[in-house]
């Protein structure tokens, strides 16, 4: 059994998306399936350290092949499809070809492949923008032309009328799970993880921090991340002489939410981390995409959700003088959201319930 997963990004990019797919690939091949990641070799963003790159995981099941598909312009689709008609083979080998946000990379080989089953799992949205027809009208596409789906949240059915097979929130491994409360954590320290961009809210949170100076709340922040904000996060802080500390990006951060007392984090795969670890979250969203991104969820309810920074101060505040946030229902929540049940949702699915064991 041979599965290609199509991907824009893959390690050593840091990201929800790499993480989700290398996790995935991982416990796939542990079950004997062959799993070849095709992904763009070009692909570069503001997110990303260059020193990573020696950094990837390494799984010698996993065959990973880049295209170099150069600029992005309105030819690339053009170049990818080259690249891929290159490595027909690859594609005609496969038992399954499973597209990550990427359909379109499959378009011209759902026709020269009719029979070949094919899906799709759609992770998010366009960044910091609300969809647009074009983005809404590939989503119905891959829907159709597809064999199934998979939705990494409720949101895109009410966003992009997508009808899921499956709603996922992403997972967290056992590992952390199982993982003992340290003691003498700060309370007062937080964390904060993900892209220095707008849509993540870090700019929102250090404003909150320093709504928390001014009223002598001496909270502490270490950011683990990079993007276009950071200089301008940076000065903020430096201005305003915040304790933030600017840590860059890890590959890792699941097992770092153990040495802090709260979390701001805005995306699932973090907000699952945090809540594996029995601390608090506070999420920002700043569009009203980004809100049902968050409150469409099975877990809203254990988060503090907010897109003013005066109310993400108060919140904390609150935490911290009150402890009034409960981490239990949360952490009961997300123990069961392992890696192997997302495996095993993606066997459902594929209808490849011998190897969902």
């Amino acid at each position: 059994m041979s599965v290609v997963f199509l991907t824009r990004s893959f390690f050593p990019n840091i990201g929800g998306v790499e993480k989700h797919i290398y996790k995935l690939s991982e416990a796939l091949t542990k079950k004997g399936i062959k799993v070849t990641i095709l992904t763009e070799k070009s692909y570069s963003n503001n997110y990303q350290s260059q020193s990573l790159s020696a950094n990837q995981p390494e799984n010698s099941n996993l065959n990973v092949i880049t295209i170099d598909i150069g600029r992005n312009d309105w030819f690339k689709k053009f170049r990818i499809w080259k690249e891929l008609l290159l490595k027909i083979n690859l594609i005609k080998n496969a038992d399954i070809v499973h597209a990550h946000d990427v359909y379109f990379w499959y378009f011209p080989f759902r026709f020269i492949f009719p029979f070949k089953k094919n899906f799709v799992t759609f992770h998010g949205y366009e960044g910091n923008n609300l969809p647009s027809f074009n983005a809404y009208l590939m989503h119905k596409v891959a829907e159709v032309l597809s064999n199934g789906n998979i939705c990494v949240g409720k949101f895109l059915e009410k966003w992009y009328k997508t009808k899921a097979n499956f709603i996922i929130y992403g997972a967290v491994d056992k590992k952390l799970i199982e993982s003992k409360v340290k003691e003498n954590v700060n309370r007062y320290k937080g964390i904060f993880t993900g892209r220095l961009e707008h849509e993540t809210g870090i700019l929102e949170y250090l404003k909150a921090f320093k709504l928390l100076k001014d009223k002598n709340v001496a909270t502490e922040l270490d950011i683990y991340g990079d993007g276009t904000l950071r200089e301008e996060a940076i000065k903020y802080a430096k201005k305003h002489k915040l304790k933030v500390f600017f840590k860059g990006f890890v590959q890792d951060t699941d097992s770092l939410f153990l040495n802090y007392g709260f979390a701001l984090v805005s995306r699932y795969l973090g907000i699952l981390e945090a809540m594996a670890s029995r601390i608090p979250v506070f999420a920002h969203y700043n569009n009203e995409i980004k809100k049902d991104y968050l409150e469409m969820t099975p877990f809203a309810g254990y988060i503090a959700i907010s897109n003013d920074s005066g109310k993400i101060a108060e919140a904390i505040k609150s935490y911290l003088e009150h402890n009034q946030q409960s981490t239990a229902p949360a952490y009961n929540w997300v123990k069961t959201k392992s890696w192997e049940r997302i495996t095993n949702i993606y066997l459902d699915l594929w209808n490849l319930n011998d190897l969902n064991k």
